[in-house]
């Protein structure tokens, strides 16, 4: 008997693919389609939220001490305010201190001890060249910058990052601006890990912090005018070094530690 050919067109021949390979596929696809768009459209936005050209590309206090950052992010907001109502907001954060006035529940995961203040601490009111923010037992932010009503700046360690705030004022409002600079070590999966889960991570934090610093430093400025807002401590006078609560700051000569 002879064999039967199949003369069906190739046209009407249908591939029966098992339904977890065409989930898979689909899936890869549209996992290639958001990075795509992501990295295309969104990446900018994300990394350099609420900042304007001229803002990215200006040259800030802080640049100079990582000259040669692989990632740098510029975040800002406009703040109803002026300078001196947002600057005791700045200068008492930290570990142990006032905390960064975002998901404190996050940051508390990594043991770092936040609890964002809604007021001004006068113990927490004095930082200078050479103070610390400790982050747990092992790393640290130092002061490398404190310019008071102007700007902000404070480096890791191992000098691998980078952190400014620094205020621009524009009429009666200012900007506040957050850059962060960092070096990515680890090659390819390093950097993707940066771009795809780091850089808009940071977002959903760092808004927070702007969003949290813009709000009460509007109230203070509204229920505090110019002439009768409460008087920030100063540095107070000379004292020896003494040691730090945990994850609170390290005080320099004159300045002494204020814990929870």
């Amino acid at each position: 008997m002879c064999p039967t050919i199949d003369t069906t067109p190739w046209s009407t021949l249908t591939l029966e693919v098992h339904p977890m390979r065409r989930a898979l596929a689909f899936l890869t696809v549209g996992t290639l389609g958001a990075t795509l768009v992501y990295r295309i459209l969104l990446y900018e936005r994300v990394r350099d939220w609420g900042a304007r050209p001229d803002e990215v590309a200006r040259r800030l206090p802080g640049d100079d001490l990582l000259a040669d950052a692989a990632m740098v992010s510029t975040r800002a907001i406009t703040i109803d305010a002026p300078a001196s109502a947002i600057w005791p907001w700045l200068i008492q954060m930290g570990p142990g201190r006032a905390g960064a006035y975002t998901y404190d529940w996050i940051e508390n995961l990594f043991g770092l001890d936040m609890h964002s203040a809604d007021e001004i601490v006068p113990q927490w009111q004095s930082m200078q060249v050479g103070d610390t923010w400790r982050l747990g037992k092992d790393q640290a932010l130092r002061a490398e910058i404190v310019e008071p009503g102007q700007a902000l700046v404070v480096r890791s360690q191992d000098g691998g990052w980078v952190w400014a705030f620094v205020l621009a004022p524009e009429g009666e409002a200012t900007r506040l601006l957050s850059r962060n600079r960092m070096v990515v070590k680890g090659g390819a999966l390093a950097h993707l890990a940066m771009t795809y889960l780091m850089v808009p991570g940071s977002l959903v934090m760092e808004r927070k912090m702007l969003l949290g610093i813009r709000n009460r430093a509007e109230k203070l400025a509204r229920e505090h005018p110019e002439g009768e807002r409460p008087i920030a401590a100063g540095p107070g006078p000379a004292a020896a070094p003494g040691p730090a609560e945990p994850g609170g700051l390290v005080a320099g000569p004159r300045l002494g530690h204020a814990g929870r």
